[in-house]
């Protein structure tokens, strides 16, 4: 039978408000605030694998930084020990806070309007503007724009290329008059929609677009603070990125922030013990170890709080892969058909077939 006493597992949930009021188990990221803001580039890129806590992540430094964020969400939590800190820094700054893994048409008009909806309802968190007797009615225009809706046909938001390319920059500094500080901006899964556009065949228009929309918002934006981004991928920094010389990138490599995504052996022993579930340590970690993330052996939050969940009821069962049919390899598979016929290919297909490929 459930206990009711424990706290509910977060299966599948990303949104750090709801998991703290509603009382679901968090493993506590939050000293990821602390170093941030003592080692943050004006732009921050975290490239880590899907389901490792990349969306929680931005959601909590949302709830973190954002005016108006409750304080009550983060006691007991580490970064509440950071008196000073939070008394500076939380609940202090305007934040943009998009995520574009939603962005997956199978065509370029199609990712386009998505895009656009991505950007509306964002901005239409922000409709205080139209009654802010500091800007002007061309500032207001401007804000329209980002949330004017096509009536006359199901297309949802409507947006030039201008006025979506300058999106983000444009409700940053509507945001910094009103407010009188910078803005923070975080923009989730940023590579989702090049990697669908390189699959779907319309990457030219996509890289372009996403192009001028990051130029816009994260170089030339002197109402920018500073700027988070996560994905699966490092998108060639050359094709993106083009002339962003504040570009800070944290990988799988990097030393830095590396316990802030997946869990440790530390969190996973005391998530087991506090759910009674000590005793399939071992089988945790034969199957969910086994990443490196900088300096730290990590497991797969997914694949850990799906195994405890399904434990939890008192039944033991044995482990199996959660984190495969969370999603497609699509991207790995069209990488493979670029390839061509050859050794490498057939090497691919082996490895993500399951098999073993030795090299001398």
């Amino acid at each position: 039978m459930a206990d009711f006493a424990k706290k509910k597992l977060p299966v599948g949930i990303e949104n750090f408000e709801e998991i703290r009021r509603e009382s679901f188990y968090y493993v506590d990221k939050t000293a990821m605030i602390r170093d941030l803001l003592q080692r943050w580039g004006k732009v921050n890129l975290f490239t880590r694998p899907r389901r490792f806590g990349k969306s929680l992540n931005m959601s909590m430094l949302k709830s973190f930084f954002e005016i108006g964020s409750d304080p009550a969400l983060f006691e007991g939590l580490k970064i509440a020990g950071e008196t000073e800190l939070c008394k500076e820094y939380m609940g202090k700054f305007p934040v943009i806070s998009i995520t574009l893994k939603g962005v997956n048409g199978a065509d370029f008009s199609t990712a386009r309007s998505l895009l656009c909806s991505v950007i509306g309802y964002e901005a239409m968190r922000f409709q205080f503007l139209l009654e802010d007797s500091e800007l002007t009615e061309r500032e207001k225009e401007l804000y329209r724009q980002l949330v004017n809706i096509d009536t006359s046909s199901s297309k949802g938001f409507l947006m030039s290329d201008v006025v979506l390319m300058e999106s983000l920059k444009t409700l940053s500094i509507l945001l910094q008059k009103h407010y009188g500080k910078k803005v923070i901006l975080l923009i989730d899964e940023y590579d989702v929609p090049l990697a669908k556009a390189s699959e779907q065949g319309y990457y030219n228009e996509m890289i372009l677009l996403i192009r001028n929309m990051f130029e816009q918002a994260l170089k030339t934006n002197d109402s920018l603070y500073f700027a988070v981004l996560t994905g699966c991928l490092r998108v060639a920094k050359e094709s993106i990125f083009t002339g962003l010389n504040n570009l800070k990138i944290f990988s799988v490599t990097t030393v830095h922030f590396d316990e802030y995504f997946g869990f440790t052996d530390q969190e996973v022993k005391e998530m087991l013990a506090y759910y009674e579930l000590e005793d399939l340590y071992e089988s945790v970690k034969d199957w969910y170890d086994g990443y490196l993330f900088g300096d730290v052996e990590v497991y797969c939050p997914w694949d850990v709080i799906s195994y405890c969940d399904e434990a939890s009821d008192g039944k033991r069962r044995e482990p199996k892969n959660y984190w495969t049919n969370t999603s497609g390899n699509d991207s790995v598979r069209h990488f493979i058909e670029k390839m061509g016929s050859g050794v490498m290919r057939s090497e691919m297909e082996a490895l993500i077939a399951g098999e073993i490929v030795e090299k001398e």
